[in-house]
């Protein structure tokens, strides 16, 4: 008798296979929008919206203001309603590498590790935002529409 192993067994190896070791996902299309979800595990958009404020995550806010917090950037555009204004895609091609539709942003890219310019060595090769990260302020950014 074959052993059967299940589909979503089969999936979630064959997408792990392809991940990079460094957790830098290859995004192969450089357009507006990223559709697919860069991990297996749904966003959580909490999670998120601490990555969103503090030091150790992305430190968002330095540049953005969003509903909720008395301090904030003015660098970057205010993102009230940026869950309304756009997709989850649109969301997470903004936050992986804002540079592919912007070009001139001041704005890191957080998920891209290729040709970028003064990173210090302990960090090369290494995201900002691994992508469950990503993931997480994509759910939190989703859930602004104010």
């Amino acid at each position: 008798m074959k052993a059967r192993i299940p589909l979503a067994c089969c999936a979630a190896i064959a997408f792990a296979t392809i991940l990079p070791a460094h957790g830098a996902v290859p995004l192969a299309a450089q357009t507006d929008e990223i559709a697919a979800p860069l991990t297996l595990i749904a966003g959580d958009a909490a999670r998120g919206r601490t990555l969103f404020v503090t030091r150790e995550g992305g430190h968002c806010i330095l540049c953005h203001a969003v509903p909720g917090t008395p301090i904030a950037g003015n660098i970057g555009p205010p993102l009230n309603g940026a869950g309304a204004r756009l997709t989850a895609a649109q969301l997470r091609r903004r936050v992986v590498d804002i540079t592919v539709i912007r070009p001139d942003t001041t704005m890191p890219a957080f998920h891209r590790i290729d040709s970028l310019q003064r990173v210090a060595p302990e960090f090369r090769g290494k995201p900002v935002l691994s992508a469950q990260d990503v993931e997480d302020v994509i759910a939190y950014l989703a859930t602004l529409h104010e």
